[in-house]
């Protein structure tokens, strides 16, 4: 496996980390085991910012992967990474404003964002997976293109 492939490999991985450890950080909550919640929503939180500054660092100086597979399905594969990256965005942002709300014990807004941050996030983990299998093990396409041209098919 050479750099192009670990990178991406170890970050889709913390994205499934996080997603993990929200669902048990979910179940916990729902037990009334506030603290174990608390620790492990934090353990996602950082495996989600672990991802991040992996897929930051390697778009930064390796570039990104552009599509290998066919012209017909690219156009398809360009609104799913299109919805992925909206997806992923209000995620993080909804992320970060629940964890905010729970470290100042605002507990029913917490709860109320919560729900709708982990299920979105979910939605957010599954769809990189996606793409992760679509560009790196059925359609390997070339590297270090920036990312508007990799969005937008240039």
């Amino acid at each position: 496996m050479d750099l192009y492939t670990l990178l991406p490999t170890i970050s889709t991985s913390f994205i499934v980390i996080s997603a993990i450890l929200v669902a048990i950080g979910w179940a916990l909550i729902i037990r009334g085991k506030r603290e174990a919640h608390k620790k492990v929503m934090i353990l996602g939180a950082v495996a989600a910012l672990l991802f991040f500054i992996i897929y930051v660092s390697r778009t930064a100086f390796v570039g990104n992967t552009s599509w290998g597979g066919s012209d017909e399905l690219q156009v398809y594969y360009q609104i799913f990474l299109i919805f992925h990256i909206t997806l992923a965005t209000v995620a993080a942002v909804f992320g970060i404003t629940t964890l905010v709300l729970g470290f100042k014990e605002k507990f029913a807004k917490h709860r109320k964002w919560g729900r709708v941050t982990a299920t979105i996030w979910f939605i957010t983990a599954i769809t990189g997976v996606v793409v992760y299998v679509l560009l790196y093990v059925l359609y390997p396409g070339g590297h270090t293109k920036p990312v508007w041209d990799v969005i937008l098919g240039a």
